[in-house]
């Protein structure tokens, strides 16, 4: 099967409905939706839809979980995440925090470091979150492969990669570039268990799009 994160940067065109569509995803993990991209049947490209209940200073919802199969909507883990199972499966979409998001509410953060405002959150996710049966992706602002830092910390990957490994998960992006290049890896993630095989990992352009590319991932998960 395939699956995608997107950050969508709060935009929404034809363009956009046309890459989520051609790129044939069973499940795609997107952050930052604007609600336009609902259409009058509640779905997305054609996908079933299910945005989080929390919204951004812009007015675009934090994350969703698109599905090709019918899912079912679970409770937001956290204002800044979305879930849904999908044929037994729990995919979860979250944005994490970065640098320079202390700025007043709608954001959920609280704390002084990225550490300190990404521990809540990343709790409450490995309290719900199923261990080994879970996919979990998004914007999580936070380079896995080591190196410099563009919005993430050293101390907030640590906590990162503590959930990950609670939750028995293996992430399959850390290696893909971002958007600008430039020896920065990817800040949006999808992390699978660990029991299901990797295939193939890619990026796709979304210059003019969005300021996030997005990333599909290919795995079996029989």
């Amino acid at each position: 099967m395939r699956i995608g994160t997107w950050n969508l940067d709060a935009q929404w065109s034809k363009e956009h409905q046309t890459l989520l569509a051609r790129e044939g995803c069973d499940v795609w993990l997107l952050t930052e939706v604007n609600p336009k991209a609902r259409d009058t049947n509640a779905t997305i490209a054609g996908y079933h839809a299910h945005f989080s209940t929390g919204v951004m200073a812009r007015g675009q919802h934090w994350a969703a979980v698109l599905s090709q199969l019918p899912l079912t909507p679970l409770p937001d883990p956290h204002e800044a995440s979305a879930a849904a199972l999908v044929n037994r499966v729990t995919y979860c979409s979250t944005i994490l925090p970065w640098a320079g998001c202390t700025t007043p509410p709608p954001t959920p953060w609280v704390g002084s470091s990225l550490e300190e405002m990404a521990r809540p959150a990343i709790d409450r996710l490995k309290k719900v979150l199923p261990k080994s049966n879970t996919v979990w992706g998004g914007d999580w602002n936070q380079n896995l492969a080591g190196g410099w830092q563009h919005v993430g910390s050293a101390a907030m990957r640590k906590v990162v990669e503590s959930a990950i490994s609670l939750l028995e998960l293996r992430v399959a992006t850390a290696e893909l570039p971002f958007q600008t290049g430039a020896n920065q890896n990817t800040i949006d993630h999808i992390a699978v268990p660990l029991q299901w095989k990797i295939g193939s990992t890619f990026r796709i352009s979304a210059v003019g799009l969005s300021d996030h590319d997005a990333y599909i991932i290919e795995v079996d998960g029989t």
